[in-house]
């Protein structure tokens, strides 16, 4: 008996659900053969807007989490993703042409990636945090916070690189608003999917996938936004303008770096860039 296929539908990820765009817009997605490979919904500035304001409401309950808990939270992503790596493996091979074994070597990364960054999340404090020697009778100590709601665009690395921008951000305490990679976006859908099952509260992380073009300018302006990664800009003229708009309210910016090489070391910078320091004066005895 003959059947027909359940497509699926590839939504937007925002405050833990999976909307549709609110302009019922959607765009195509072609395999590495330029080949139909699915319909995605195209963001408006409008879903920017609503993604922006799921982040800056799970910020304070993330943020105030434990590091230690958001460890496990992270980790718990990581187990999830293992256990679907069959489904993310078929789609990076269909959206990017790569063979089995380096969607596999892609996808171990990927989990590798995220137990990483859980393993920092109650250590970076100690590493970066300090006591400053002062001169009199005071305790001053420097403590690193999270910034706030961290918009991100994401390389073309549709797995790899997404991890790579966004666990950084969610394990120091930040909430994230990340657009996918325009050509392959399907993974950053996917790994919606695994994140909504993961423990992580709705919120934290929102994914838009559509034209950069289109949705970066409005959360480059958003005054509700407190840092930019622009890893993932390709067009310096659009990099220059997002670096503009996100000076009215003083974002930290991170600058384009879309020819990064993903399956190399990480390092801490990436969880750094979007941290405060606080200092504390404390007098000493009575």
């Amino acid at each position: 008996m003959s059947r027909i296929d359940v497509r699926k539908t590839y939504k937007l990820y925002i405050g833990g659900q999976f909307p549709r765009s609110e302009s019922g817009r959607s765009y195509v997605v072609n395999d590495a053969k330029g080949r139909l490979l699915a319909n995605a919904a195209q963001a408006s500035r409008k879903d920017a807007r609503d993604a922006v304001v799921a982040a800056r409401a799970a910020f304070g309950g993330w943020s105030g989490r434990t590091a230690y808990n958001r460890a496990q939270v992270v980790y718990r992503i990581a187990e999830v993703l293992e256990g679907r790596r069959e489904q993310f493996e078929a789609e990076l091979r269909a959206s990017e042409g790569i063979s089995p074994a380096k969607a596999r070597t892609y996808v171990d990364a990927a989990v590798d990636r995220l137990v990483w960054y859980a393993g920092w999340a109650d250590k970076i404090t100690q590493v970066v945090g300090n006591a400053n020697p002062v001169a009199g009778p005071y305790f001053n100590l420097s403590t690193p916070e999270p910034s706030g709601v961290i918009a991100v665009v994401a390389p073309r690395g549709a797995l790899l690189g997404l991890i790579s921008v966004v666990a950084p951000a969610i394990i120091t305490g930040n909430t994230v608003v990340v657009i996918a990679s325009e050509q392959n976006p399907l993974t950053a859908i996917t790994l919606g999917e695994v994140m909504a099952t993961s423990d992580l509260p709705g919120g934290v992380v929102n994914v838009l996938t559509g034209s950069v073009a289109e949705i970066a300018p409005w959360l480059a302006s958003h005054m509700d936004v407190n840092g930019l990664d622009l890893t993932g800009v390709t067009d310096t003229e659009l990099a220059t303008q997002l670096e503009v708009a996100a000076a009215d309210n003083l974002k930290r910016v991170r600058r384009p770096a879309p020819d990064t090489d993903w399956l190399l070391e990480p390092s801490l910078d990436r969880m750094t860039r979007f941290m405060e320091t606080k200092t504390v004066w404390h007098p000493i005895g009575v």
